[in-house]
């Protein structure tokens, strides 16, 4: 088991997490991220993400995520667009399909269930 920590999210070094070729609409979007924690059976993750300016689809997982930086509008087919930027809490339900537009670079931390 993982012992309690903290985290500066704005500074925390993150590693590339290429998207699918198909993801992505318009723009040249790049995603980095970090899994700072995962369960033992590995369906509890916590972590960083962030992506830089652009247009990408996604199938999202059940997720829990606050934006510490950037702004985002995220359209969620056959549901609600969310407008999201710094100190923004948003859900995502898993397989929900979606379409991110990001305005500026964008950096969350996230809980995701699987």
């Amino acid at each position: 088991m993982t012992h309690s920590f903290a985290l500066h999210i704005p500074d925390a070094d993150l590693v590339p997490e290429p998207l699918a070729p198909e993801q992505i609409v318009s723009g040249n979007p790049e995603v980095t991220g970090k899994v700072v924690w995962e369960s033992p059976d590995g369906r509890q993750l916590r972590g960083i993400w962030q992506i830089t300016p652009g247009v990408v689809t996604d199938t999202e997982a059940d997720e829990l995520f606050v934006v510490v930086s950037g702004s985002a509008t995220i359209e969620v087919e056959g549901g609600p667009t969310l407008t999201v930027g710094p100190g923004d809490m948003a859900v995502l339900r898993a397989g929900d399909r979606t379409t991110w537009t990001v305005h500026e670079t964008l950096r969350k931390a996230y809980a995701i269930s699987l």
